[in-house]
């Protein structure tokens, strides 16, 4: 006669929030579903899973910088092509000693 196995139980999450934590520095969004996964089976194995945590914090806090970036950018070259426009192609020298190509 041979013994039963125990049957195999889920991951608690642990490492998936680990690896979430560090995806989500160069990844964001990526980060942020990996560690509501990695939440999600750590609340189902009953344990409390801090990288996770984690994880969907930077998560969001690095797309939200990564918006604001854009934003500013997208604003800072619509105000160039709006002085291009104006001065036409060429290289010009504004009243403040800044030089602008354009064309």
């Amino acid at each position: 006669m041979t013994a039963a196995t125990p049957a195999p139980t889920g991951s608690d999450g642990k490492t998936l929030g680990i690896v979430a934590l560090i995806v989500s520095f160069f990844f964001s969004i990526l980060g942020i579903i990996l560690g509501f996964v990695a939440k999600s089976q750590s609340k189902k194995a009953g344990v409390k899973n801090g990288p996770a945590t984690a994880a969907i914090v930077i998560g969001f806090l690095a797309l939200i910088v990564t918006a604001i970036i854009i934003g500013v950018s997208a604003a800072g070259i619509g105000a160039l092509a709006s002085v291009c426009t104006e001065l036409g192609t060429g290289v010009h020298e504004l009243e403040n000693g800044t030089t602008v190509t354009c064309g």
